[in-house]
């Protein structure tokens, strides 16, 4: 006999006076996680396996989906709205287009403000899903979509390409925004300049005496900022940079990029209210002690050069407070064996290096960062800040390598020599280096021999090795030259020079430099005049072959507008010190063209992709961030009448249009 089975369990069963009833036979359910113990390890992989790929499918459907509903923002919204007859209708060449918008103008949309008679870019029909932006202000919380960190650090690339022979291709990363460099011993008077002083009144208003239409162009310009900042406050409040068209933002180093540059434009065009909400957000939220890598040029220009311009323009000690903080957080980048800074620092940890890609500084960076440091030290009597910049220009005008005062692009920050030597431009990554030459000799007091010399050698040297006229027009340009090998290609950034050498000649400097400024103001224009939208490419070519065919030429790949302010800082100069009307009318032509191709209906304005194409310019979603602090600045100075506003003979101009104060030559 065989005993009878044995359980293993007890059966209990549980009533309770609700009724409910507890059962821990034999058929419970068992737990999910024993199932799964139960199964073979072969099993379990293949499981796992199938519910990876199913993941992976699922991801790649979403981010399908995800880029077509993106692209419905941009080129195909632009192509439907053009075919449906909505986008501005194509306005004639330049030649054609007076002070006034002119006939083609679009009728205003009544809950903008506009100018008289602007044409705008017709509006995005598809809205993206937002998400609250917890940064805005108190009063405007907007909803808006995520940010896409932009990352634009990528400088030195293409240098390799160049030296091969081969022209650059399309150069859309703001790589050089024109740096500003002074020098000069601080006057005894200095504690007298760090006192702290009532803030003063914003501009109520600079167009007294104004003349007939001055008025209303000046307010134009108002109307293009307050659109503008319209958008920036509901879309992107307190982040880097606007993007107009998707309604949200991206971000560069997360220090209110935008806000920062625009403060003293605000300051100067009398806009009070958008003033004060600004410095309150300054005030409570900017803060420097965050774990974030910064490009030192661009965060000195824009940054520490508008947080000093304000501190001048106000008396307000919040400004100068800021400003040295985050002076003393840029020192690291200058802890290099050859004293040229690194180009990148840790604003957090106090740490610098160069770009991953290469051990190079450029030239234009690290010596357009003068004026700022310099000003810094004038106001704090602190000289480590001069000092540092001061060494670097005391390198530079020593090194081997130079071509009849013109530099190569890079330095490297460990040998403190030029690299990459053969190469030599006016453009990207060398442009603000002859710009500042001037300006840290007129800032500082006329006095720095070493300066002036470096600044008049290098003009003799542009004279010599890259001036030239086209065939058709004789329109006189500034081309690159590589390894001993011309190439009539001039960069936008190119069309500072103007500017600068009218500055020269104003600051008694030889009047012939005049004639060339005239020469090249007149080119800059005609790169906005020949182009269909009336808005100059980023680079242009030029024809030099016999007297047929069109002067300038755009490569597919340059024919992009970053809404940049080169040109309208040069006729700002050419008129204050001419005084003749067709700058001006050039500038308004320049704020209309900008109206009817980059001006976004719901706010903002955006750079283009297509300067040839009125019908379909392509715009790209993004509104640099010193259009408002730079290009609308230098518009609204060309138009006053009031030349005390900022007076050249008292203020130089950093590369982001950030007034500081000429110092005051010592005793002889």
């Amino acid at each position: 006999m065989y005993p009878p089975p044995r359980k293993d369990f007890i059966a209990l069963t549980l009533s309770d006076p609700h009724s409910h009833t507890y059962n821990n036979g034999k058929h419970r359910r068992q737990s999910c996680w024993r199932k799964w113990k139960q199964l073979s390890r072969l099993q379990r992989s293949l499981i796992l396996f199938l519910l990876a790929l199913m993941l992976v499918f699922a991801l790649l459907s979403f981010s399908s989906v995800a880029e077509q509903r993106r692209g419905r923002s941009d080129t195909e919204d632009w192509l439907e709205l053009r075919d449906r007859g909505l986008v501005p209708p194509v306005l004639k060449p330049a030649e054609s287009r007076g002070p006034a918008a002119g006939p083609h103008a679009e009728p205003a949309d009544p809950m903008e403000p506009r100018g008289p008679n602007i044409p705008a870019l017709a509006r995005p029909p598809t809205k993206r899903k937002p998400f609250p932006n917890k940064r805005a202000p108190p009063n405007s919380r907007k909803e808006g979509n995520a940010s896409d960190t932009v990352s634009d650090a990528k400088q030195n690339q293409e240098v390799v390409r160049e030296e091969a022979g081969e022209e650059e291709e399309d150069e859309e990363k703001v790589i050089s925004r024109r740096g500003a460099e002074p020098a000069t011993e601080p006057p005894s008077n200095q504690k007298e300049a760090v006192e702290p002083q009532a803030p003063a009144e914003p501009a109520a208003s600079v167009h007294q005496q104004v003349s007939p239409g001055a008025a209303e162009r000046l307010e134009a310009v108002r109307d293009a900022f307050r659109h503008a900042w319209k958008a920036y406050r509901e879309y992107a409040w307190g982040h880097d940079e606007l993007k107009p068209i998707s309604k949200s933002f991206s971000e560069w180093f997360g220090l209110g990029l935008t806000l920062i540059d625009s403060l003293d434009t605000m300051w100067i065009m009398g806009l009070k209210e958008e003033f004060a909400e600004a410095r309150s957000w300054v005030e409570k939220e900017l803060s420097f002690d965050k774990n974030v890598e910064v490009n030192l040029f661009e965060t000195t220009i824009r940054i520490l050069g508008g947080l000093l311009s304000c501190y001048h323009l106000t008396g307000d000690q919040l400004f100068l407070d800021k400003a040295k903080d985050l002076g003393s957080r840029l020192m690291p980048a200058f802890k290099t064996p050859s004293k040229i800074p690194f180009s990148d620092v840790n604003i957090g940890k106090g740490t610098a290096h160069p770009p991953r890609w290469t051990s190079d500084s450029t030239v234009a960076e690290v010596t357009s960062i003068q004026l700022e440091f310099r000003e810094l030290s004038h106001l704090t009597q602190d000289p480590q800040y001069q000092d540092a910049v001061n060494e670097v220009m005391r390198l530079v005008h020593k090194l081997p390598g130079k071509h009849d005062g013109l530099v190569p692009m890079f330095i490297n920050t460990n040998s403190g020599q030029f690299s990459h030597k053969g190469v030599f431009t006016l453009g990207a990554r060398a442009d603000s280096y002859y710009e500042y030459l001037l300006k840290q000799w007129i800032q500082g007091g006329k006095t720095e021999d070493e300066l002036l010399e470096d600044y008049l050698q290098a003009v003799e040297g542009v004279k010599k090795h890259l001036v030239r006229q086209t065939g058709p027009g004789r329109l006189t340009f500034i081309g690159e030259l590589s390894h001993n090998r011309f190439n009539p290609k001039m960069d936008h950034l190119v069309c500072f020079l103007p500017g600068t050498l009218a500055l020269g000649v104003h600051s008694g400097l030889p009047p012939d430099h005049m004639d060339l400024a005239q020469q090249l103001m007149e080119t800059c224009h005609q790169m906005y005049r020949q182009m269909e939208t009336g808005l100059s490419p980023e680079i242009a070519h030029f024809n030099m072959q016999g007297s047929e065919g069109q002067d300038v030429s755009v490569k597919p790949a340059d024919r992009h507008n970053l809404l940049r302010p080169e040109t309208v800082e040069s006729l700002f100069y050419m008129y204050r010190f001419t005084k003749e009307a067709k700058y001006r009318d050039w500038g308004w032509d320049i704020l209309q063209s900008f109206n009817a191709f980059t001006k976004v209906p719901g706010g903002g304005y955006t750079s283009i992709n297509n300067v040839r194409d009125p019908s379909n310019p392509g715009p790209r979603d993004k509104m640099e961030s010193f259009f408002l602090g730079e290009t609308l600045k230098y518009l609204y100075l060309l138009f006053s009448n009031d030349d005390e506003l900022l007076s050249l003979d008292k203020y130089v101009f950093n590369t982001e249009a950030h007034p500081l104060p000429i110092w005051p030559s010592p005793p002889k």
